[in-house]
């Protein structure tokens, strides 16, 4: 075959592939010289998050208080170099994900508390992480109380009444109204009335109050001032269940029992944690011995933690549970005042019962 090339073509062709040698040597000058010194900026994108530092600054320490004011408030600043943002474990079940490095956070369980905080600071997928140690003392404040100090029905905006037919749970024998008859204030304390009478489907008639929609918390102290009924058959109780019931059902939802008492084992007061597998006739449980808690009124207290559930009554410790995240006692909980008659524990009624009245003088919640 003829060679038809010329000279022509063949400086254009030597054009060509010294066009394409430069083309192919370009991106690595580029690269070289952004590599070089004092010509470029770092690419800090991937880069793994370092030099972490954690402050923890609890409001209001000094010499007096070392644990701070009992605010609770702990204001927190974060650094890291590349860092993009920042995960701390509270040590108290809660985690906060942050942006920011710079945020307050409050704590709210009552008493001197110590956490323990873990800290990591991210980047594209990298961290870097830490931990320390905080003593944080929270004041005890009232979050919620009813004093029942305005006469007539129960306040509205706290509690909501239970219209239930006997038998509705435990096998009780009462029917559950809203009547002034079985439930009002009056004096300054609220009074649950038991009555046999033919009423519904029953043969007695009291009543149920609920904060469940009103108000539910989350660990605190809970202080019942109360005098009890008298007489075999009568079931008092002032006590809690799991805001979650509606879904979890029940012992899954938790039950927390502070006043519960029974008529045919006079002047003994029941406080009791029912949970899955500790229900019913086994659940967690402690007694003391309460004189004349049908003539006198007693003080009956629940401190609630994450930690613990302490039970009193007139300031005696007489029973701890030991709290911890495999209990259902780590969430919302709604507050509950009834007067039951007979069913599964309060057994057969006396028959020369006629009335007996709970009276509550006030609940009271702190922080």
């Amino acid at each position: 075959m003829k060679n038809n090339m010329k000279v022509t073509d063949l400086k254009n062709k030597d054009f060509l592939f010294s066009s394409g040698l430069f083309l192919l040597i370009l991106p690595v000058y580029f690269l070289l010289l952004s590599c070089s010194d004092g010509n470029s900026t770092e690419d800090t994108s991937k880069a793994a998050p370092s030099n972490l530092s954690v402050t923890a600054t609890v409001v209001g320490t000094d010499a007096q208080n070392p644990n701070g004011d009992g605010s609770g408030v702990v204001n927190f600043k974060l650094s890291a170099t590349n860092a993009t943002s920042y995960k701390i474990v509270l040590g108290n079940g809660e985690t906060k994900e942050v942006t920011n490095g710079s945020f307050t956070y409050t704590y709210t369980t009552s008493g001197t508390n110590t956490y323990v905080l873990y800290v990591s600071a991210y980047n594209a997928g990298q961290f870097v992480s830490t931990s320390l140690t905080i003593n944080v003392l929270v004041g005890s404040k009232l979050v919620w109380a009813d004093e029942f100090n305005t006469d007539g029905a129960p306040d509205a905006s706290k509690w909501i009444m239970q219209i239930w037919d006997p038998g509705n749970v435990n096998n009780e024998l009462q029917s559950y109204t809203n009547r002034p008859e079985n439930v009002i204030v009056q004096g300054g304390v609220l009074k649950i009335k038991a009555i046999r009478e033919k009423y519904g489907k029953g043969d007695f008639t009291s009543a149920r109050l609920e904060s469940n929609g009103k108000f539910s918390f989350k660990y605190g102290k809970v202080v019942i001032r109360a005098k009890l009924p008298t007489g075999v058959g009568t079931w008092p109780a002032v006590w809690m269940l799991g805001s979650d019931i509606g879904t979890a059902g029940w012992p899954a939802c938790g039950e927390i029992d502070i006043l519960e008492s029974v008529g045919k084992e006079p002047n003994i007061n029941h406080s009791s944690l029912h949970s899955p597998g500790r229900s019913g006739n086994t659940p967690d449980t402690g007694t003391i011995n309460v004189p004349n808690d049908n003539t006198e009124f007693h003080i009956y207290t629940a401190d609630w933690t994450e930690k613990y559930i302490k039970f009193y009554v007139d300031d005696k410790l007489y029973y701890t549970f030991s709290n911890n995240s495999t209990f259902p006692f780590n969430k919302d909980f709604f507050l509950i005042v009834n007067l039951a008659m007979g069913g599964n524990w309060g057994g057969p009624v006396d028959p020369n019962f006629t009335s007996s009245t709970l009276e509550v003088d006030y609940i009271r919640v702190y922080n």
